[in-house]
């Protein structure tokens, strides 16, 4: 399964280059750890467009995704995309590669990922590779999504 960082996983802070702001969203760390204990891999997939638009450094997103690892992890990948949105890249939320990206380094089927993000952008990304999407916004939480995945596997 692939999660979205910002507003899925952990508190999003726009453009975040400091690693001392990352806050888990609740309960973040024990909903990840029951999908460990399933046997279900588990990586990020984002969008960061503040490398691309020049506000944060590569280097500030690799601290900051170090401390999301430290924090909720280990993953078993981090799928990303460090373009701006005019950059018309390949990789970009909601085309499909990151999740192709996930599928191909995993070895398995993209029908067998799900992803799951709080924009509309991560659920396309999602049924653009073949995966299945789920959304989590105000009705929806994280915990809702586990709960979903784990039913299925």
């Amino acid at each position: 399964m692939l999660l979205d960082r910002d507003g899925t996983i952990v508190v999003d802070v726009p453009y975040n280059g400091d690693p001392n702001l990352v806050q888990p969203v609740r309960d973040a760390r024990g909903l990840l750890d029951r999908l460990r204990a399933a046997g279900l891999r588990v990586g990020v997939l984002t969008n960061q467009s503040g490398v691309g638009r020049g506000t944060i450094t590569d280097a500030q997103m690799r601290a900051v995704n170090a401390r999301v690892d430290a924090l909720l992890g280990p993953f078993d990948g981090w799928f990303i995309c460090p373009h701006a949105p005019d950059d018309d890249c390949e990789c970009r939320k909601p085309k499909p590669k990151l999740v192709l990206d996930a599928a191909r380094a995993w070895g398995i089927d993209p029908a067998r990922i799900v992803v799951v993000g709080d924009k509309e952008s991560d659920v396309e990304a999602a049924h653009n590779a073949g995966a299945s999407g789920i959304k989590i916004d105000g009705t929806r939480t994280l915990a809702d999504a586990v709960a979903m995945i784990l039913d299925r596997a």
